[in-house]
């Protein structure tokens, strides 16, 4: 069974997802961030793909791809880091990236490469549903990889409805239509999406990401899904211990307590 489809077989509540960016702050470092995530309980990571025009992520996401271009992170080198990964980790990895580099490099040439190391999905946060459907469900599922899509509080139920029935893994509830980056507390309005999503008795199960800094927004997401995915705030940890993934976790936990 796909890691994916095993975590949320086992693990039905409080999950947390980690995202951070391959090649920030420091080039070598990808491969020690996701042990020693997974080393401290994290339940899966999501490894970001730099890209020059990284359209849904905030300033600081933004800031750590730009690092990471400029240290000369690249997919090819990013594959090459993790191949032995699998060792010593088990939890779901996800690749998350945008299309361009992906298609530059050959999407059924990147599904190969992710079943050599080890990957298990990937989040593309710009690719056509259409285009989903038609050209990379096909080959992706021929790899058994799962392509997870995102959700907004502009979508409308049926196509969350028709988004839950042609996926498979989870659903990414994006807490709100902005770019990511930390939020103190979730709204009456985000609250009522998370109610309405949470209301619909959805297949798949659903993860809540964008805006998760504190104990206030994880426990809401919690609450709302079945788990919680941090990114801007951990990469804003990791950026500033220079790469040290340890004392960044530990304050990323001490931050979730407050």
């Amino acid at each position: 069974m796909n890691r994916i489809n095993q975590l949320f077989a086992d693990n039905k509540k409080d999950l947390l997802s980690i995202y951070f960016c391959a090649g920030a702050p420091t080039l070598d470092g990808t491969a020690n961030v996701i042990r020693t995530l997974a080393a401290n309980g994290i339940s899966m990571i999501e490894i970001g793909i730099p890209f020059s025009d990284p359209m849904a992520d905030g300033p600081v996401i933004q800031d750590a791809a730009t690092k990471a271009l400029r240290n000369g992170m690249s997919l090819k080198l990013l594959f090459e880091q993790l191949k032995d990964i699998r060792r010593d980790v088990d939890i779901p990895l996800i690749l998350m990236g945008y299309m361009n580099p992906i298609v530059r490099f050959g999407f059924e040439q990147f599904c190969q490469k992710c079943v050599e190391v080890g990957i298990d999905g990937m989040i593309l946060p710009d690719l056509p549903f259409k285009d989903y459907m038609e050209e990379f469900k096909p080959i992706a599922d021929r790899y058994d990889l799962r392509i997870i899509m995102l959700i907004t509080p502009e979508t409308s139920e049926e196509r969350i409805r028709f988004i839950d029935s042609n996926t498979d893994g989870f659903i990414y509830m994006v807490s709100s239509a902005a770019i990511t980056g930390a939020q103190k507390e979730f709204d009456a309005a985000k609250q009522a999406y998370f109610n309405k999503v949470h209301a619909m008795n959805l297949q798949h199960p659903t993860m809540i990401g964008f805006g998760i800094s504190n104990k206030q927004t994880l426990e809401s997401a919690q609450a709302n899904a079945n788990g919680a995915i941090i990114g801007s705030k951990f990469v804003q940890l990791l950026d500033a211990a220079k790469g040290d993934a340890q004392a960044a976790i530990d304050q990323l936990y001490e931050a979730l307590k407050q």
